[in-house]
């Protein structure tokens, strides 16, 4: 076999094997599996030396050991959390053992070797070490409350518990131990041209002048550049076995006979694999990207997918851009049909999440949930969708992210991982419009008998009548209120152009700003004029829908009737909102089949409301 071939067996056949024994000698997980890694890129940088006696394996145990013992050795004894009874019995039986005796314990039942290899890798003669098993067989019976003769059984136990672990792929690590032996070569070469200057500036004739060549100068060497850290190579640095498996995700979603349809690294076709995607990457100079797209089969009713996304940046301040990337994707999502249903905050899981819920009202009808979080400089996305108008299981949904997230926390470059079970809280819509503080395409909800898309006309400031008022209040928003002047005021008007409707169909918003104190009463005049409606304006009915109020916020809904000739009758949603100073008012003309059902319109003022609170 050709070097790298036989490094790459090696490399998988003996890691976890090092890796439960630096285990078992130190009780810690994170700090043994990094030793293994880095023995493993040590060992390819000097593969030539290490590979020649047929053994590698006896070469890289004592590089591993030392490794994992000198990460651990400034505190006590780890106590990995989590762990299960009886492999924390075993690891606080071990730790009771003095280091000499766990070697010797660990080296005669967790590895291949002879009494003579044993001594000589523990310094000691024959005799010596067989007395130090001795003793170290029967202290670990006693700490562990078992017998002798099931030493061996207790310790191999051990395996279960490390058997999962998450490793790069090989040629991650070659890649590590080529860079190393390049660096270690460039500073050793300037290292001999330092001792050649030096010994030329020694050498000189008794008259003191100094011996030259009679050549044209060299060109001097410059000092290499620092090594990148062999902890965060700049390619390839996700595992597969890092990404959500298929019974994961079948443990916490319903569905039937969920398949992985493949796992990439995203740079076939135009990359977008997930509702709402811009571009291929959320990092423009993104270091390592893996994708894993999980369906359930054709026929299945409703079909159900799952993308899972990771990237890995630079370092955390450019994974941050790439969340607030990917938020900004989902947040105002370009698909035309789509809708955004609900925004949480996702506690417990990495160092920030968030859980974005989307509809698409495009035939098939889907509903996606969104999870995204970030973990040091990894960003982890997960997307739900079901062909169907429902919304299932968003704790579940969680639990899925803080899986995905749980996946690659631990690599280098990582940082927290889920804590305990996920929570998510509704939080207002993420600020995205301009201004902040109005709707947006996504933020409406579908009409009866219409399958084209809202299409908003450019926030203009209000100028003369109010379009979002009704023949009640007529209110505007370009006048003054005791004595203060409506500041901010922006007003649009959504439509869908592609339906040929009645000119009078559509969605006016408005919105300004006054001091608080004004703002009140602004919406308290409101009330007063609609409440009132019915008894000034003859063929008019005005009903109440929603209405609450309190020193801070304020949110009321109309539905007004007007009856405009015997057999004709034109219906209206107003509603108007109020958070501090800022103020909205909205409202809504249907046309004949088209409308929009009263509890969607009650939502979109609640929706405008969060935009005033996100977008202030």
């Amino acid at each position: 076999m050709r070097d790298p071939e036989e490094f790459d067996a090696f490399y998988k056949d003996a890691r976890d094997r090092l890796l439960v024994q630096t285990f078992a000698l130190t009780g810690d997980v994170r700090a043994s599996r990094s030793a293994v890694r880095d023995t493993f890129v040590v060992a390819w940088h000097h593969w030539r030396k290490v590979s020649r006696d047929g053994d590698p394996e006896s070469w890289a145990r004592p590089h591993a050991w030392q490794h994992a013992h000198r990460r651990h050795t400034a505190r006590r004894w780890h106590k990995e959390k989590g762990l299960e009874p009886e492999v924390a019995a075993t690891l606080e039986a071990l730790g009771r053992l003095t280091y000499s005796q766990r070697r010797v314990l660990l080296l005669t039942h967790l590895a291949t070797v002879s009494l003579d290899q044993m001594a000589r890798e523990v310094s000691q003669t024959v005799e010596t070490t067989t007395r130090e098993l001795q003793t170290a067989t029967s202290q670990f019976a006693v700490h562990r409350d078992v017998p002798t003769t099931v030493v061996p059984t207790v310790l191999r136990s051990l395996f279960e518990t490390t058997l999962d672990a998450r490793w790069p792929r090989a040629s991650i690590i070659r890649r590590a131990g080529a860079t190393r032996r390049r660096t270690h070569t460039a500073v050793g070469a300037v290292v001999a041209v330092a001792a050649v200057a030096v010994a030329g500036a020694v050498v000189s004739d008794p008259a003191g002048v100094r011996p030259t060549l009679d050549r044209e100068p060299v060109a001097a060497l410059s000092s290499p550049s620092p090594p990148a850290p062999t902890t965060t190579p700049e390619t390839d640095v996700l595992p597969t076995s890092a990404m959500v498996s298929v019974d994961r995700v079948a443990s916490l979603l319903p569905g039937r006979d969920w398949e992985e349809l493949s796992t990439h690294d995203n740079t076939h076709g135009d990359g977008l694999v997930m509702p709402c995607q811009q571009a291929r990457y959320a990092d423009p100079r993104v270091v390592d990207a893996l994708v894993r797209e999980i369906k359930t089969p054709r026929g299945a009713d409703p079909r159900r997918s799952v993308v899972a996304s990771t990237e890995a940046s630079r370092n955390e301040r450019a994974a941050g851009r790439a969340m607030g990337r990917l938020t900004e994707w989902f947040a105002r999502c370009q698909a035309e049909r789509s809708q955004l249903l609900s925004t949480s905050t996702v506690t417990g899981v990495g160092d920030e999440a968030l859980q974005i819920v989307l509809r698409d009202w495009a035939d098939p009808v889907t509903t996606t949930v969104v999870g995204l979080a970030r973990t040091g400089r990894f960003v982890v996305t997960t997307t739900s969708s079901v062909r169907d108008d429902r919304l299932e299981a968003p704790q579940a949904q969680a639990l899925l992210l803080a899986a995905a997230v749980d996946g690659v926390c631990d690599l280098p470059g990582g940082s927290a991982c889920s804590r305990g079970t996920p929570r998510t809280e509704r939080r207002d819509a993420l600020p995205v419009g301009d201004p902040a503080t109005m709707l947006v395409e996504g933020d409406l909800p579908p009409v009866s008998s219409v399958d084209a898309p809202w299409v908003g006309t450019r926030p203009e400031k209000v100028r003369g009548q109010n379009a979002a008022a009704t023949r009640c209040d007529k209110t505007s928003f370009s006048g003054t209120t005791g004595g203060q002047r409506m500041r901010a005021s922006s007003t649009r008007t959504f439509l869908i152009p592609e339906a040929e409707l009645p000119v009078e169909f559509g969605l006016t918003e408005t919105v300004g700003r006054l001091p608080e104190k004004q703002a009140r009463s602004f919406v308290s005049t409101i009330r007063r004029k609609m409440d009132s409606c019915s008894d000034r304006e003859l063929g008019t009915e005005v009903v109440t829908a929603a209405s609450r109020s309190s020193a801070k916020e304020e949110l009321a809904v109309w539905h007004v009737t007007v009856e405009v000739t015997e057999n004709r009758s034109v219906k209206y949603f107003m509603a108007v909102a109020r958070t501090g100073g800022q103020l909205l008012q909205l409202g809504f003309i249907p046309a004949p089949g088209v409308e929009m059902d009263r509890g969607a319109f009650l939502a979109l003022a609640e929706r405008g409301l969060e935009r005033l609170r996100s977008g202030s």
